[in-house]
């Protein structure tokens, strides 16, 4: 199941309820603020922070 790129208008990270942007090969949901990347699991964000993966400055940029 893919996941829906018209959600990107609704969701919001959980951490700063700032913007998402899905990466580059839509497997998950990045917060640029706050480093985050969350998982898409069967076309469904996993948007709980203590699951997120921290990113490096060099990975947020690469998500533009």
């Amino acid at each position: 199941m893919a996941f829906d790129k018209k959600l990107l208008e609704v969701l919001a990270c959980p951490v700063c309820k700032g913007k998402l942007v899905l990466s580059d090969d839509s497997t998950q949901l990045v917060c640029r603020f706050d480093r985050l990347a969350f998982d898409i699991k069967d076309g469904i964000p996993v948007l709980i922070e203590s699951k997120a993966t921290a990113l490096s400055l060099d990975d947020v940029d690469a998500t533009r």
